[in-house]
């Protein structure tokens, strides 16, 4: 996951997105490979041990590999249209560039049909009624902000023998596996069995579904609706617009799908060779305008990051999405001589750690110091991912002033100058909130997490109660008329509208009167600020820095690599 770089409007659209980003952004932000003589293998999901070429066939990819090993040809699978049904009235327009003609495949009952045509195809969404209202029904195990906590809860449930799977309704879930799950007996069983244990996130989520949306489209004045769809052109490129205004077209290289995900909606994937994959995403990562060692180094941990998270989607069967859960990417819209020419310089280099791609996590600003993974998630920490103070000449010495003490923390957070990030707006941020409002955001969050404390009427008192060694949030606690509770790490910017990340200290305010009006959020950084940071990055590329320099610096001990079947996940 991580984070876009951009205008403060486009900041300030993104900032008001459900999560995260952690896409790196995300903080600020979350493929097939032709080829010969792979065995298949069957494995876990969720362990990725074996070998790059072992562990994309298992992925259904496939791979040639050249003389010295490297992979070649990787094809992915993104989601750039997640919910497509969600809106009954929602429509997607299709269209060929100049001179090519759309490929439409589809089955009826048994038979494959194709339908050719030069002109625009509209999808639109019909609801269909059903003979009967059929139950559709699954055990919830717990709802977070980003896929990084989703997981470490998954794999926690496993080692307690249930089965489980990752979705993203709207924010990330754990579910009971469906297809184990797969009556109503079983999913009560295991939910009076969890509720045996204290667990207080589960729940059985029930819907009563009287109609379903199927998609409908029409070719040489005939109407044809059906629950999947292949698009392709004779030159590999597509237009897609979500909208009504023809310069909003978005253009994809590849091929389409438009298959059911586990909603009952449709997602539109798209299937797409990783190298220009990567043309779509860095633009929109780094931008245009960033010096050339920081896109370099953007394309190393892009292309790193994808390979890495190729498992986001399995229930929905495609790898990664298109937005700050992963990483943003729009098509070929966006491409730029710079970024293609870093793209090109950089081909199948990746970052690794000990022989393994990296979790190559990364952020639009840290705040003046970068953040382990533990700081932020639930799960193992990973030795190339830990504090480093986002300067070009150190000034604060974390082993002497760490930023878990309260005192120093703030101390910190009021220097300004000599940071890699000391120009950018968001560096450092001042927000303040009724305690109203506040309020009315913390009910939300917490209707959500399906918690008891939902039920609170007002708060009495808020205090962080424990930092990290970078001073990240680890708890904070929420006094109110019914108890006291605590949120734990990234909650806390799911919990609250002001703070942009979790580096932050809280002052109360009175304004003048006698009651608590609200709080001050104080503090740095927007995202998670693990990893590498796009804005500093950017000002050591300015100032000189090589790519491999850059990502040493924000990832300790690790090495770039070409893609190999040496090169282990």
């Amino acid at each position: 996951m991580r984070q876009n770089h951009y205008t403060k409007t486009q900041l300030e659209n993104l900032q008001g997105q459900s999560p995260e980003g952690s896409s790196p952004l995300a903080p600020t932000r979350q493929r097939r490979i032709k080829g010969q003589n792979l065995i298949t293998m069957k494995f876990s999901v969720w362990r990725f041990s074996y070998k790059v070429l072992t562990t994309f066939c298992l992925l259904g990819l496939t791979a040639a590999s050249g003389p010295q090993g490297n992979i070649k040809d990787i094809e992915l699978k993104i989601g750039i249209l997640q919910r497509f049904g969600e809106n009954p009235t929602a429509k997607l327009q299709l269209e060929p560039t100049k001179g090519d003609r759309l490929k439409l495949r589809f089955k009826i009952g048994n038979k494959q049909q194709t339908l050719i045509t030069q002109k625009p195809v509209k999808l639109e969404t019909v609801m269909q009624a059903l003979p009967k209202p059929v139950v559709e029904e699954v055990v919830v195990l717990g709802t977070y902000r980003t896929f990084e906590t989703a997981e470490d809860s998954a794999n926690k449930w496993r080692s307690q023998g249930i089965k489980v799977e990752i979705a993203q309704p709207e924010r990330w879930q754990v579910w009971a596996k469906r297809d184990v799950y797969n009556t109503p007996l079983l999913r009560r069983l295991l939910f009076q069995s969890i509720q045996a244990t204290d667990e207080n996130t589960a729940y059985i989520d029930t819907k009563i579904k009287k109609q379903i949306p199927r998609i409908s489209w029409v070719v040489n004045g005939q109407r044809y609706s059906l629950n999947s769809l292949e698009i392709s052109t004779d030159k590999n490129l597509i237009r897609v617009n979500k909208t009504e205004k023809p310069e909003n077209a978005q253009l994809y290289a590849g091929q389409l799908n438009l298959q059911p995900n586990a909603y009952g909606t449709y997602t539109l994937v798209n299937q797409v060779p990783l190298e220009t994959y990567l043309r779509g995403v860095v633009p929109y990562e780094i931008g245009t305008n960033a010096p050339k060692a920081a896109v370099e180094a953007q394309a190393i941990i892009a292309r790193t990051y994808a390979l890495r998270n190729l498992r986001r989607f399995a229930a929905d069967n495609y790898q990664l999405c298109a937005d700050t859960h992963c990483q943003v990417y729009n098509g070929l819209n966006g491409t730029a001589a710079n970024t293609d020419k870093a793209i090109a310089a950089t081909r199948n280099m990746v970052l690794t750690y000990k022989n393994q791609l990296v979790d190559a996590l990364y952020s639009s600003t840290t705040g003046g110091v970068t953040a382990s993974f533990s700081d932020i998630w639930n799960g193992e920490d990973r030795p190339y991912l830990r504090p480093v103070v986002d300067t070009p000449t150190n000034f604060w010495n974390l082993s002497q002033q760490s930023l878990a003490d309260e005192n120093n923390f703030q101390r910190f957070i009021s220097l300004q100058q000599g940071f890699n990030e000391s120009n950018w707006d968001m560096f450092r941020w001042h927000k303040e909130s009724r305690i109203e409002d506040i309020a009315k955001d913390l009910q939300k969050f917490l209707r959500v997490k399906n918690s008891p404390y939902a039920k609170f009427k007002t708060i009495k008192a808020m205090a962080v109660v424990k930092r990290s060694e970078s001073g990240r949030i680890l708890e904070f606690a929420v006094k109110t008329d019914i108890g006291t509770f605590t949120l734990h790490k990234d909650e806390v910017r799911s919990a609250f509208a002001a703070p942009v990340s979790t580096l932050f200290y809280i002052e109360p305010l009175n304004k003048g009167k006698p009651d608590l009006w609200g709080y001050a959020f104080i503090g740095g950084g927007l995202g998670h600020g693990v990893g590498l940071s796009q804005t500093g990055a950017q000002n050591l590329a300015k100032l000189g820095w090589s790519s491999p320099k850059i990502l040493q610096f924000y990832y300790p001990g690790t090495q770039i690599k070409i893609l190999s079947n040496e090169i282990a996940f």
